[in-house]
């Protein structure tokens, strides 16, 4: 089960069906099909509180996961995403708001997969990873009806 939410925003994201699907297919190449995930979409505000009470990081930033898995066969997680920094990021890095967020969410996916991005060679094969994952999504996009 993927689950999206807001909190402390307003936030239509488009596409669900699709996106759900190929988080999905993400998870299933890596040998996850039982999960709980759930996307809070939230603010600058509200990601640095989390980052400062839980992280002791104090700092803003797009995302924060927590693997809340308890089962070795169920995931469950607790995505939290900053949409003022997708925003920010996105005029930044010159790129469509909706690609960003996409590759945030797909971010937060690659990290419970056991991706990592603290070296530069990570980070790159984060990045070509979180590439396939919208590209994926894209071929999907037109096939689905939200």
């Amino acid at each position: 089960m993927i689950r999206f939410f807001n909190e402390n925003i307003r936030l239509n994201v488009k596409n669900k069906k699709a996106i759900k699907r190929c988080i999905q297919e993400t998870l299933s190449h890596y040998g996850i099909s039982n999960c709980a995930i759930n996307y809070i979409f939230t603010n600058d505000v509200s990601v640095l509180r989390i980052n400062r009470d839980f992280l002791n990081h104090d700092y803003y930033t797009d995302i924060i996961t927590f693997n809340n898995s308890t089962q070795v066969n169920k995931l469950e997680s607790d995505i939290f995403i900053s949409i003022d920094r997708v925003k920010d990021n996105a005029i930044s890095l010159k790129t469509d708001f909706e690609e960003e967020l996409h590759r945030v969410i797909f971010h937060g996916i690659l990290h419970l997969c056991g991706h990592h991005d603290k070296r530069k060679k990570d980070r790159e094969e984060m990045r070509a990873l979180e590439d396939q994952c919208i590209a994926q999504l894209k071929k999907l996009i037109p096939s689905q009806n939200d």
